[in-house]
């Protein structure tokens, strides 16, 4: 009797254990493609019960607007891959292998950056900024200018002046106007000083770094080229594909864990108190308010209305996106030029989901 109580209790701690693991969190099932770039899955938009009779309007869209390359990825395979236009060079057609610039949305890539370089114990978001790049790295008083964190820099939130060259990242752009947390304003110079941090803690160059700790795991195979005062990586759509589907599995690539998936999840969700809609360097949609660049006003709306309400983006000048939808398991890559509409094309970017969401509901 007492070895049939044992063995029916034991039974039932085992059907505990399996019968209450936890559900397939989004990016487990992902597909990912090979490194070297020789083959990637497709899907067929049709077998996703997808309306392409609005495909026409959306591609008709996107070469009006001067687009130069579309990627759409659900589960991570690509179910529409298109290029329009010329090369950046204007030497040739934009193609699958032509590279393009991402503007801001390489501030999502930093970010990433920075949090791999916390995985790696070589800095964590909380020290001083001036821990890493020595006291005066900014125009602030010393006392000032150690309220200063790397997590401020992520998070736009290092209350520097707003009134000077917003791309410039030397100590004569960074001045005080007020306490590091107590403003939010997209400065930047104060993204692109992070290249410092990564390369005094690290000891190797911005570009090696980002190659052996994220491109050679993703098999992307972008640069990051300075250009006056910005620091801006480029690379091609398929590439950027690769970035997006890494966030969509949380920091994830094929059972290798790239980035931390407490720093992941601190990454895309409103990271202060400020500005709801952003993360660190990084878009969050569905909030109730935003604050956009180049003001302080806070306004009462999300980032697009017309995105599913999940969505997080890395969105850079003219056009640049990466979006990433959890909901949905989809990532959107749209590159190329849309001229007059600001530093991060807020306006394009809901009118690229009205397009794609008739195609997808």
């Amino acid at each position: 009797m007492r070895k049939l109580i044992i063995t029916l209790f034991l039974s039932l701690m085992l059907c505990f254990v399996s019968c209450n693991k936890p559900s397939i969190t989004f990016g487990d099932t992902n597909y990912f493609p090979l490194n070297d770039n020789s083959e990637w899955e497709t899907v067929s938009p049709e077998s996703l019960g997808w309306n392409t009779a609005e495909v026409p309007d959306l591609y008709s869209f996107l070469e009006d607007s001067e687009t130069r390359a579309l990627i759409v990825l659900k589960e991570g395979r690509i179910v529409f891959e298109e290029y329009w236009g010329a090369n950046f060079e204007n030497t040739g057609a934009f193609t699958r292998d032509s590279r393009w610039y991402w503007a801001s949305a390489g501030k999502t890539l930093t970010a990433s950056l920075i949090g791999i370089a916390q995985g790696e114990g070589l800095l964590t978001i909380s020290d001083k900024t001036s821990d890493h790049l020595g006291a005066g790295w900014t125009d602030l008083p010393l006392e000032k200018e150690n309220l200063v964190t790397i997590k401020n820099q992520l998070t736009m939130t290092t209350g520097f002046r707003t009134n000077v060259n917003l791309n410039c990242y030397t100590p004569q752009c960074f001045k005080y106007r007020v306490d590091a947390g107590k403003q939010w304003f997209y400065h930047t110079g104060t993204s692109t000083v992070l290249k410092s941090v990564i390369e005094n803690t690290s000891g190797l160059t911005y570009n090696d770094f980002t190659d052996q700790k994220l491109e050679t795991v993703t098999g992307m195979n972008g640069e990051w080229i300075e250009e006056d005062d910005r620091n801006i990586y480029w690379s091609t759509a398929r590439d950027a594909a690769r970035f997006g589907l890494l966030l969509s599995a949380k920091g994830i690539w094929r059972g290798n864990r790239v980035i931390s998936g407490v720093y992941m999840n601190e990454m895309i969700n409103t990271s202060q108190g400020i500005n709801e809609s952003y993360g660190y360097l990084t878009w969050l949609n569905g909030k109730s308010s935003i604050v956009f660049p180049g003001i302080q006003t806070i306004t009462l709306r999300p980032l697009s209305p017309e995105a599913p309400e999940d969505t997080f983006a890395a969105l850079g000048k003219n056009g640049q996106t990466i979006a990433v939808v959890p909901s949905e398991d989809i990532v959107v890559v749209r590159f190329g030029d849309e001229p007059n509409q600001g530093q991060l094309s807020i306006n394009y970017f809901n009118d690229l989901w009205e397009k794609i969401n008739k195609i997808i509901n």
